[in-house]
């Protein structure tokens, strides 16, 4: 006996069985971003560089342009600090997902004790899923906001 399945059954089953990265983009990306958070916050200085692409390139304010090399020693020299501890809170502003790109409008807040200094950054990244599935961010700008 042969089994036949109705054809758009079939595929409303495929997008609903679908995993996540392939589902819904946007909450891939804002669950990578709060992992991100988590693991900055938490001192994983083994993990925080995997949010950024190999060819990332970073603009800053006042900064000088950063790659990835760059970006992953100041983030690992900053949490490996004795004299400071860092906490990042993530405000994720907007996502939009174009196939392989995608745009994140979102604002940190930096809190750097025991200095009592609070920091809010604004900025857009632009991440792309790279051939593992994961996205990662690829460009970034950002800008202190104005006191």
């Amino acid at each position: 006996m042969q089994c036949k399945i109705f054809a758009p059954f079939a595929a409303w089953a495929l997008i609903v069985a679908a995993p996540p990265s392939l589902a819904d983009p946007a909450n891939d990306i804002r669950t990578r971003f709060e992992q991100w958070t988590d693991d900055f916050n938490q001192g994983q200085a083994d993990r925080v560089c995997d949010l950024f692409s190999r060819e990332a390139i970073s603009n800053y304010r006042g900064q000088p342009e950063r790659t990835y090399e760059e970006i992953c020693a100041l983030v690992q020299d900053s949490l490996s600090d004795p004299a400071r501890t860092y906490h990042y809170q993530l405000d994720i502003r907007e996502i939009i997902v174009e196939g392989e790109l995608a745009v994140v409008r979102l604002a940190w807040t930096l809190f750097i004790a025991p200095l009592n200094v609070t920091s809010v950054e604004f900025g857009m990244d632009i991440l792309r899923r790279e051939a593992d599935g994961q996205w990662r961010v690829i460009r970034y700008l950002a800008h202190e906001e104005p006191q």
